[in-house]
């Protein structure tokens, strides 16, 4: 197939990635390690990281789209993952898709070495060669945006934050006009539609878990994860997953310090009149605008709610799990 001899030439690529001069001085955390909310504290990795997306001919000398995320790891180290068709929720197959890893050397340049293939990214374009020396094409880099980033509230929603003021949320608070993490809706909800914004720390040091975590609780008692999961294999634990139920559908995670947004279509759960559950909550969730859960049934709450399941409504809870995450346009449209 003309996608797989393509993804198999990308998997053998070299990459050299030249990073910009003037990057913004990295912020460091007491033990070192980066943390950044802004693209200035970053440094020079956060540069060289993000999307790519062009047309490209394959062995077969066909023309053909791909897309390909370069992920910092810290120290100068990058994974890369290619995906034909294009990017995630954007052309690709969802069915192949190929990592390599690479380093900064002395000379400013990032590699991802092969035997079949090389690459460079020179002032954010990648050029491609494949194993012959072919020139086979060109990527761009790019920022992309969710359509539904910077939606209005429509008339009847409850905002719950617009950036003047953290009075809503118990443990609020605001820093640049955007809402930190670790606070409480003070208004509870039952069925109901949520818009909210969020922004990923940039860590490029961290792993798993432990990588811009935080997450977005339905009624105190449901969460959907939020954590730097970009470019990673988008499991139950990771960004968009309904924690520990679902993982999403496709991987629609945005480099960090990328605004992105989440889109949820909440039914609680159902009791009888001795408060005994009928019917589990329900969920549809879009990630940046793309349908990642479709009406899936959430038969528990998530580990660590901090609400206990019951027919009662529930609050917003945006966890801290001791990383900076920063949410904004948040409302609320309840169904009656």
């Amino acid at each position: 197939m003309r996608h797989r001899t393509l993804a198999t030439c990308l998997l053998v690529t070299t990459i050299a990635i030249l990073n910009a001069p003037n990057a913004g001085a990295a912020k460091p955390r007491k033990d070192g390690r980066i943390v950044a909310l802004t693209p200035q504290q970053a440094g020079p990795d956060f540069k060289v990281q993000g999307e790519y997306v062009g047309d490209v001919i394959d062995e077969n000398g066909d023309t053909v789209r791909l897309g390909v995320q370069v992920i910092a790891l810290g120290h100068g180290k990058f994974d890369a993952v290619a995906y034909p068709g294009g990017l995630p929720g954007n052309g690709w197959n969802r069915q192949e898709k190929i990592r390599a890893s690479g380093e900064t050397r002395d000379d400013g340049v990032t590699y991802f070495t092969s035997e079949r293939g090389r690459g460079e990214i020179r002032n954010g374009v990648l050029t491609v060669w494949d194993k012959n020396g072919r020139r086979a094409g060109e990527l761009k880099r790019i920022v992309r945006k969710s359509p539904t980033l910077g939606q209005k509230p429509p008339k009847g929603a409850v905002v719950l934050f617009d950036g003047t003021s953290a009075e809503n949320f118990i443990n609020g608070r605001i820093e640049n006009g955007l809402l930190k993490e670790g606070c409480t809706s003070k208004q509870k909800f039952q069925d109901h539609k949520l818009h909210i914004e969020f922004l990923l720390s940039f860590m490029p040091e961290a792993r798993g878990q432990a990588r811009a975590n935080s997450g977005v609780y339905l009624q105190g008692r449901y969460e959907v994860q939020v954590l730097d999961s970009f470019g990673l294999e988008g499991r139950a634990n990771e960004c968009g997953a309904i924690y520990g139920i679902k993982a999403p559908d496709v991987n629609m995670c945005f480099p960090p310090l990328s605004w992105q947004t989440y889109d949820v279509e909440f039914t609680a759960p159902r009791f009888d009149k001795n408060g005994k559950k009928i019917a589990n909550a329900r969920m549809t969730v879009w990630h940046n605008g793309v349908l990642i859960h479709d009406n899936v049934e959430v038969p528990r709450t998530t580990t660590a709610a901090p609400v206990k399941e019951g027919p009662e409504p529930g609050p917003l809870y945006l966890q801290n799990h001791g990383n900076p995450i920063r949410y904004r346009n948040i409302w609320v449209v309840e169904k009656r």
